[in-house]
């Protein structure tokens, strides 16, 4: 008989457990990530009662892959358009959240007397608030509508990005357990390098490709495309020293601005659900109860750390981001807990070797109180502002909404301030690009040039050659890096407002091409042994042409538009397929009013009603501006509009009438027929006996339908095939005729012709 491979014993063990804890906390209405970690500690070593993983070096690797296609998600669910639209509010607020709570994470550590870098990984822990649990609490309770649980989400956003960022430079802070500025400083730009490089490029080549091959993909071909594309990206995130999981953010980042996002994401979504499932299993595995034991008082002050700290300094934050008291409060108490981000930064430490094996557990447990602590932060908000209201004088109050919420718009601002702005972000994108292109180049060609003309005769040659086709590749680059912008409306604007503007204008161009110059500089100074003098003339010459030439100018110009057509190809498909968001959304006048999405279950009571039916606006107070009915937007529906299932109706309104709203949408849901299994359809034959009352009746006057709920299918007639009934024909004595109903109607009908 054949034994069964431990990995796969251990991988039954796993799910079967999982499953059956899941459905309990299912039923409970608990994060199904704490069923998950509960599921671990069961199959654990730690627990002898039950049955215990045999392998767990392999499940420690399924739980990577976990880690890696959870990002790999984040990333899908992620857009680089969105927070820059977001505006300096969230971003205000996201910082000053993770510097607070960082740096409690780091002086409690120190308390304990635990090491330098137990603490800094603690306050990376701790900075890091669930997504997924605090969406799960806002969906259970009803608030995923209002309007502070959108500012919250997009403040989570923020942190999930800043805490890939963070794994990386914790992962360079273990390498050299040191904590030295200028190691900090090389850390941050080549975070920065690379993730612009990889982006841009990604943007530029990823789309093209699944668009010359779209006509060939289908589910399973895209799946397996994107899974391989995510897989390679980590591979290569690895090689140049990041994580893989930063890789496989980084290409699902690249994904979310393709078309086939939306069915990515959807296919994708059983693989992270599996490999996510291992991996939060295998963080359960690892709490050790003799440690939770010896380490309560830790736990506890942890636990109290993290809802005081995110009560007071959270709600500070988004103070500073522009909320009123009221909205900050609400905010900063529901992201009191943390979760599936502390749970990877602490694997990472655990890998790296660089954290106490106590740290693991004691996070875990932390995270499964403040997660079961969440729904009752974000009920206790409202009565906390309540209170503090009472204490506090009015005027102050007043004070300080009229300051916070007067925070200035990072969309507003000077002339100055948008041009320099672009600009320094041009020039940004294309040194990145320029700096990797030579970089290429004299890595991979210039070798291979000198190996193709070996000999000191050649080698100049050889350099020579390499020389002038680096400077064609990059050429497009510092064109756009010098002459973009200088046609813009905020140029023009500020060229016209006044002569003094046109000297400082005129400075920004020069700096551009010292900058641009700088570049053919290098090149030539590497590959050639003239003297600087000669060096500058032949970057002078060579970026004059480079300007000057139409070539180029049409070469750089089509690069970008086509660039521009891959990073709005998502958009163009929304505007196409009428599911753009209206543009008025973030300008309504009244700040308690917004705009919000509720979807139609299949189940609701409402399907088939007219919204005039519905009367929404006079019994909730509020309004239907679109329904998103499959591909199509219906904007401004009158009332004689239907509702269907699995419409979305995009609503205007409070959250008070929100909630009303969401409350009557929920109470209309029709539940499951508790006799499912009684309603299978049958086919049966019945014959019309001398005493039944149906002989002499046609079909309506028998009112077999109306009266028994079946239906007459055919007429046997001795033929091969049964004969259509008409409608009007008399039923006669010794007609066979074949009835379709559920088994009790059926029954019912045939006993009248016994």
């Amino acid at each position: 008989m054949e034994e069964i491979p431990a990995l796969i014993r251990d991988l039954a063990l796993i799910l079967v457990v999982a499953g059956i804890v899941t459905l309990v906390f299912k039923r409970l209405k608990q994060p199904l990530v704490l069923g998950y970690v509960v599921a671990g500690f069961l199959v654990s070593p730690h627990m002898p009662y039950t049955a215990s993983v045999v392998d767990s070096e392999n499940i420690h690797l399924w739980s990577s892959l976990g880690v890696m296609f959870l990002l790999f998600s984040l990333g899908l669910d992620f857009s680089f358009k969105k927070i820059l639209k977001m505006g300096a509010s969230p971003i205000i607020t996201t910082c000053s959240t993770i510097f607070f709570m960082s740096m409690l994470g780091v002086i409690v550590g120190h308390l304990f007397g635990w090491g330098k870098m137990d603490c800094i990984f603690l306050g990376g822990m701790l900075a890091m608030s669930s997504t997924t649990i605090i969406y799960k609490a806002f969906d259970d309770l009803g608030l995923r509508q209002q309007q502070f649980a959108g500012r919250v989400m997009s403040v989570l956003i923020l942190e999930d990005i800043l805490a890939i960022v963070m794994m990386v430079l914790l992962s360079a802070i273990a390498s050299g357990e040191q904590l030295d500025g200028g190691d900090m400083l090389g850390s941050v730009f080549k975070i920065v390098f690379f993730l612009v490089l990889w982006l841009v490029v990604g943007i530029f080549v990823i789309p093209i490709f699944l668009r010359r091959v779209r006509y060939l993909i289908n589910d399973e071909v895209l799946l397996i495309v994107s899974l391989g594309l995510c897989c390679a990206m980590a591979v290569f995130s690895t090689k140049v020293g990041f994580s893989s999981a930063f890789g496989a953010f980084i290409m699902g980042s690249i994904l979310a601005e393709t078309i086939e996002a939306e069915k990515i994401i959807k296919l994708v979504e059983p693989v992270k659900n599996l490999f996510g499932a291992i991996f939060f299993v295998s963080v359960g595995m690892l709490v050790n109860p003799s440690i939770l034991i010896e380490y309560a008082l830790p736990i506890f002050v942890l636990v109290m750390t993290i809802l005081i700290g995110q009560a007071v300094f959270g709600s500070f934050s988004f103070m500073l981001g522009g909320e009123s008291l009221k909205s900050a409060m609400r905010c900063g108490f529901s992201m009191a807990q943390i979760g599936e981000f502390s749970f990877i930064i602490a694997s990472l430490g655990l890998s790296l070797g660089v954290i106490g094996d106590f740290l693991y557990p004691v996070v875990v447990a932390v995270s499964v109180i403040t997660t079961f602590l969440t729904p009752y932060m974000i009920r206790f908000s409202t009565p906390a502002y309540n209170n503090l209201e009472k204490h506090l004088p009015s005027k102050l109050i007043h004070s300080l909404n009229k300051l916070m919420m007067s925070h200035p718009n990072s969309q507003d601002g000077s002339l100055w301030k948008r041009l320099l702005t672009q600009m320094a972000m041009n020039v940004l994108i294309y040194s990145i690009l320029t700096a990797a292109t030579i970089a290429i180049m004299f890595t991979f060609v210039l070798p291979f040039m000198r190996t193709i003309l070996p000999g000191w005769e050649l080698h100049w040659y050889a350099n020579a050659i390499t020389g002038i086709l680096t400077v064609l590749l990059i050429s497009p680059f510092l064109r756009a890096m010098v002459m973009k912008k200088n046609r813009s409306d905020e140029w023009k604007a500020l060229w016209a407002e006044s002569n003094r503007n046109r000297l400082p204008l005129i400075v920004t161009i020069l700096v551009r091409a010292l900058i641009a110059l700088s570049f053919i500089f290098y090149i030539c100074n590497y590959l050639s042994r003239f003297t600087n003098a000669l060096i500058i003339s032949i970057g002078i010459v060579a970026l004059t042409f480079i300007i000057f030439s139409r070539w180029i100018k049409k070469r750089s110009i089509s690069l970008e538009r086509l660039f521009i057509l891959n990073l709005r190809s998502r958009d163009i498909e929304a505007q196409v397929l009428g599911k753009k968001r209206p543009l008025y959304e973030g300008k309504l006048l009244d700040r308690d009013i917004h705009i919000a999405e509720f979807d139609i279950p299949n189940n609701s009571g409402w399907m088939g009603q007219t919204l005039k039916q519905l009367n929404l606006g006079q019994k909730y107070g509020v309004h239907v501006s679109s329904i998103l009915r499959g591909g199509w937007r219906l904007n401004i529906p009158d009332g004689d509009y239907i509702i269907f299932p699995g419409d979305v109706l995009q609503v205007i309104g409070s959250d008070t009438q929100f909630e009303a709203f969401r409350d009557a949408l929920k109470s209309s849901i029709i539940g499951e027929d508790p006799d499912l299994e009684k309603r299978g359809m049958k086919l049966q034959q019945m014959i019309i006996g001398s005493d039944s009352p149906f002989i002499g009746k046609d079909l309506k006057e028998s009112k077999i339908r109306d009266l028994y709920s079946c239906m007459i299918v055919g007429l046997e007639e001795g033929k091969e095939s049964l004969s259509s009934y008409h409608p009007k024909r008399k039923f006669q004595e010794g007609d066979i005729i074949w009835v379709v109903g559920e088994q009790e109607s059926l029954d019912a009908l045939l006993s009248l012709n016994k």
